[in-house]
């Protein structure tokens, strides 16, 4: 059986991180129009609430792609962040909102100083507070490479019962490799109950040069969104 693979393309956000890569609103939107040329599924446009320049873009990517691509902004786990995000596509066509939280052990206890019941209930939040605004709501698990197996099934499993429509499952720090990541993923589409409800997606780094090899054991696994 086939199975249509969305591809989230994410040049003009994450791919802005890397050193020298840095574009201004023109550029942007001439990468924009060379992705809808590639026929992209989703474009990331940028982190609203980062900066007024990237909300700026935000903006005039939404209006540059129209209904072509769906058009997405970047939040943390935060209220204010999702409301820029939901400012900066109003005029969308097909507009998304990605927000999430990390899950892994590093993560809850050393960046966040939390607990993994607060970061359950953080992510819930998010997800429901971003529905308010639109449909399509992606849930990233930040450092998901990285997380224990049965609590990042739980996190998967609460935010699509909260709503989410893609949930995202990063090797954050590039740490994965292929094999332990594929198996991650299956794990995912075998223990969450309601994994048919939404897309499983994944979004690998090249820290160590494998994010295409993870990105396959990915899909082979289960993931329609890469």
């Amino acid at each position: 059986m086939t199975r249509k693979i969305a591809i989230f393309d994410t040049t003009l956000r994450d791919g802005e991180q890397s050193p020298g890569a840095s574009m201004n609103s023109e550029e942007k939107l001439v990468i924009t129009r060379q992705l809808l040329r590639l026929n992209v599924d989703v474009i990331e446009a940028g982190f609203p609430v980062s900066s007024p320049g990237d909300f700026k873009s935000v903006q005039q990517i939404a209006a540059e792609v129209g209904d072509r691509a769906v058009v997405c902004a970047l939040t943390r786990a935060v209220e204010k962040d999702i409301d820029s995000a939901a400012d900066a596509l109003k005029d969308c066509a097909r507009p998304r909102i990605h927000t999430g939280i990390g899950v892994s052990h590093s993560h809850i206890y050393d960046k966040l100083r939390t607990t993994p019941e607060k970061i359950i209930e953080r992510a819930v939040n998010a997800v429901k507070y971003a529905k308010k605004y639109v449909e399509d709501v992606e849930f990233y698990a930040e450092d998901a490479g990285r997380s224990d197996y049965e609590f990042l099934a739980k996190v998967v499993q609460a935010v699509i019962d909260a709503g989410a429509t893609v949930v995202n499952i990063p090797d954050t720090t590039g740490y994965s490799m292929p094999d332990e990541f594929g198996r991650r993923i299956r794990f995912l589409m075998e223990n969450v109950t309601n994994v048919d409800k939404a897309s499983i997606s994944v979004h690998c780094h090249n820290d160590l040069g494998m994010a295409t090899a993870l990105s396959l054991a990915g899909v082979q696994n289960g993931a329609t969104q890469v």
